[in-house]
């Protein structure tokens, strides 16, 4: 696992959520941070567009980036010359090659899979570019078909073969059944395209590479057709958290890359989103805040500078008197056990009324209220 490779299509695949739209400026500051932090590939958007899309990846690629650059394409030769005339050295051709995909593109004729993908690949590779081929639905194909046309990409001189998950419906397990028996009929690296229809992109993704895959495509945020995609954050967190794998990215500027694509895209996170949610490194409860305060590896599994994000101690319904002590003496307040108690009930009351925790003001006000009421101050 240790050359895992990441080919992040959040300027292709993310955008085709529905209701996102990235600017061309946005796309270009969304490829320049992918670039600073370190992702080596960028699949940029879909060239046979045109109009503003083209414009945006012709942007990219007049950047300078040090990460290779892929565009998206049908397996039709116009839209290979998209891709040229947008400056792009690297072309992925997507081909269905399920029944269904298949019957619904091709009016079911399997004799057209093949004319494609040799026309579009042999042209493509006269123009010298670099070819990735995509089983578009590969995971409901027949699966001796499916090593059929893997087999034909990498006779033709694919230099890549991606596996498509195109609805999701795998399961760690079936992916690995899968994925293993196109490493024993390939020589070319195969990628990982899982989708999250059930919750399961990552883990599937995760599944695809242990059983021999070695490139890997992810989206920030998970952002992605329907339920989205895997998300790059957690592919990069977890091989470098859980599988000791060094990818050489900057995980530091995680949130920062996670922030930029929630403001381009309009499409806030809900607080609890794995490695990058703003309740990631936040504690209220009693017995979690105790144990953080002690230690914060007993309720964190790694520092939040990791990702560029802050551990927050906040007070609620669920909090202990350690954690109000706690935070109450970062400003000079220092309370008895009774007042203490007193004032955590006030908390817990007051966090009830308003169906939430208590921000840092709110708590200060309470207890200088409480201390007026009681001739205290």
């Amino acid at each position: 696992m240790s050359n895992v490779y990441i080919n992040d299509t959040t300027l292709r695949d993310g955008e085709q959520a529905a209701g996102i739209v990235f600017n061309a400026a946005e796309k270009v500051a969304i490829a320049s941070l992918m670039d600073i932090i370190g992702i080596p590939e960028l699949e940029v958007g879909i060239p046979a567009m045109g109009g503003s899309e083209a414009e945006a990846i012709t942007g990219i690629v007049n950047s300078g980036l040090k990460a290779s650059l892929l565009g998206w394409n049908r397996a039709v030769i116009s839209d290979i010359n998209a891709s040229i005339a947008c400056g792009l050295k690297r072309v992925h051709i997507a081909v269905p090659i399920s029944d269904i995909q298949i019957k619904a593109k091709f009016k079911g004729k399997t004799a057209v899979v093949w004319e494609r993908l040799k026309s579009t690949l042999n042209f493509a590779l006269d123009k010298g570019l670099f070819v990735s081929v995509g089983a578009e639905d590969a995971s409901r194909a027949d699966e001796s078909f499916l090593i059929e046309f893997a087999q034909y990409a990498q006779d033709l001189g694919a230099s890549r073969f991606r596996f498509c998950d195109t609805v999701g419906i795998l399961s760690p397990l079936t992916t690995t059944q899968k994925v293993k028996k196109l490493v024993k009929h390939l020589t070319i690296p195969i990628e990982m395209h899982t989708h999250n229809d059930f919750g399961l992109a990552t883990a599937n993704a995760l599944a695809g590479i242990q059983a021999g895959a070695t490139s890997v495509n992810t989206t920030v945020n998970g952002l992605g057709e329907r339920a989205g995609n895997a998300a790059l954050e957690e592919i990069v967190m977890a091989l470098k958290q859980l599988y000791k794998v060094n990818l050489s990215i900057n995980t530091s500027r995680l949130r920062e890359l996670s922030q930029l694509i929630i403001q381009a895209s309009g499409v806030k996170l809900p607080p609890w989103k794995a490695i990058v949610g703003d309740n990631i490194f936040a504690h209220e409860s009693g017995i979690h805040a105790h144990g953080v305060l002690k230690d914060p590896q007993t309720y964190e599994p790694f520092a939040p500078e990791e990702i560029g994000w802050e551990r927050r101690l906040v007070v609620g319904k669920h909090s202990g008197r350690s954690l109000l002590i706690n935070l109450l003496s970062q400003h000079g307040i220092n309370l008895d056990y009774e007042e203490s108690q007193k004032i955590l009930d006030s908390v817990r009351h007051l966090s009830v009324q308003m169906k939430r925790n208590l921000t840092t003001e709110e708590l200060l006000d309470l207890v200088t209220n409480r201390r007026i009421s009681h001739g205290i101050v």
